[in-house]
């Protein structure tokens, strides 16, 4: 675990996807969650699936929906891990007969500890702020501190990270992986080259 991967969520275009694999990510993610402004459809999801190649995860996120929305959607698209971000409960999470990752939205009275007790099928857990209206894709930092207790395990940090606090995140974490979505961004949903490459480049050097 020396070394921090890279997931570049909020995928929306074949030709972002394209550019972030040939840059170096580990991981893409495909938002399928409709009131999110990086929200992608069924079919140009499937397109960019296939496109992102053997040995980069493609990472379906998912809020609430229902077990119908998810079914259709991994029969129509490659995913190799499901992401649910939001208020889904371990039975929910393993019924689908892929890998998963659970978000965990670090509302202020929160344990963390506690918290990945409830999912213990799950691949891994990833970190991010809390909002109360938003269910990730807020772009603001929470308290990485309260994190250090679960050290050493296979962190995925998520929320406000940019080029700017990689150097931070891993200092303060040694996290298994950082996702960013805003921070690499042009305009919602559509990436920068220019910052998808400076964040990996970073990222392997912090």
């Amino acid at each position: 675990m020396n070394r921090t991967r890279v997931k570049v969520c909020g995928i929306t275009r074949l030709e972002d996807a394209t550019m972030a694999v040939n840059l170096g990510v580990d991981a893409i993610g495909l938002v399928f969650y409709s009131a999110s402004p990086r929200f992608v459809e069924i079919g140009t999801a499937a397109v960019i699936a296939a496109a992102a190649g053997p040995f980069v995860s493609v990472v379906g996120l998912f809020v609430n929906a229902s077990v119908e929305q998810v079914k259709e959607t991994i029969s129509l698209v490659d995913l190799d891990i499901l992401q649910f971000h939001g208020d889904e409960d371990e039975a929910y999470c393993n019924q689908f007969s892929r890998p998963y990752i659970k978000a965990i939205r670090m509302h202020h009275d929160l344990n963390p500890n506690k918290s990945i007790l409830e999912y213990p099928s799950a691949r891994g857990f990833l970190f991010d702020s809390w909002s109360q209206d938003k269910y990730g894709g807020t772009g603001e930092i929470f308290d990485w501190n309260r994190l250090a207790s679960l050290r050493g395990r296979p962190i995925i940090l998520a929320g406000g990270l940019s080029p700017d606090n990689i150097d931070r995140a891993v200092s303060t974490l040694k996290p298994y992986a950082l996702d960013v979505s805003g921070g690499v961004e042009a305009a919602p949903g559509i990436k920068s080259s220019k910052l998808v490459q400076l964040f990996v480049d970073r990222c392997s050097k912090a």
